[in-house]
């Protein structure tokens, strides 16, 4: 079996960016054995994903010495009126060119929680745009209840090549996201959502379009919940879809995998 695990945030156990207190809160201290216990499990390659400009360096200084790991620069949406604030710019745009850095993201638009003023949010998601098409990097969104407002920023660009990451929302955006060479990133969510309208949207993504992910440690898929989520969990995640949609897990993962080497230029 051979999966990627196309988000994640494990270079944060070794650093105090963002998440490492949820690592160090359930005992995971050792970074290197979360990525034994994926390769065990099939999971071949990661890519750490970067939310603040701090955690993006992290990131690529995690990625740079482990093989198989690579790193996304971004800037979280929830994080953009403090990013805009400390004038960050040009020192993120110089991560772009870094070792190992293979896209942009996560950033986008979040109006779940507005935790930064919308034009803030706006400001940050077309800078980072614009730095992708510059590296011509392919770029991991988050968009949440902010669709309305996300694809007229998005048509405002040509040639944008990305992943909309833990894709919970409607079957019609799905198809529009799709439509303009999207793809879609699916995690544990899948596994414990209630929504029938989730579920049949899952099951509908063309296998073209589908990637997998963890937002490790979040979102740890069913049975498993109530644990750190893990890289390896990927693996559950791909046979639960691969039952829900009819396929063999072995079709599931040859898909996903070419995928993910294929937006991502994974050797």
């Amino acid at each position: 079996m051979d999966l990627v695990d196309t988000h994640c945030h494990i270079h944060e156990i070794v650093g105090s960016t963002g998440v490492a207190d949820k690592w160090h809160q359930a005992g995971v201290t050792d970074a290197d054995k979360v990525i034994a216990d994926a390769k065990a499990a099939g999971v071949t390659r990661l890519i750490c994903v970067g939310c603040t400009l701090a955690d993006s360096e992290l990131a690529i200084d995690f990625a740079v010495t482990r093989e198989n790991v690579w790193a996304s620069i971004g800037i979280h949406p929830h994080e953009a009126q403090d990013f805009l604030d400390k004038n960050g710019q040009a020192a993120f745009a110089d991560l772009a060119a870094k070792p190992k850095v293979i896209a942009v993201g996560e950033c986008g638009l979040d109006y779940f929680y507005n935790h930064s003023p919308k034009k803030a949010q706006e400001k940050a998601l077309r800078f980072q745009i614009e730095l992708a098409l510059k590296h011509d990097l392919p770029m991991i969104f988050h968009v949440r209840e902010a669709f309305d407002d996300f694809w007229p920023i998005f048509d405002d660009y040509k040639g944008i090549r990305g992943v909309l990451h833990s894709f919970t929302d409607t079957e019609a955006n799905m198809e529009r996201a799709i439509e303009k060479g999207l793809y879609i990133g699916v995690n544990g969510i899948a596994t414990f959502t209630k929504d029938p309208a989730q579920i049949e949207m899952y099951k509908s993504i063309p296998p073209k379009a589908l990637l997998l992910e963890t937002d490790a440690p979040f979102l740890t898929p069913a049975p498993y919940r109530g644990t750190i989520c893990e890289s390896k969990h990927v693996r559950v995640t791909q046979k639960f879809l691969a039952k829900l949609r009819g396929e063999t897990v072995g079709q599931l993962a040859s898909t996903t995998t070419q995928n993910a080497r294929q937006l991502f230029n994974l050797r």
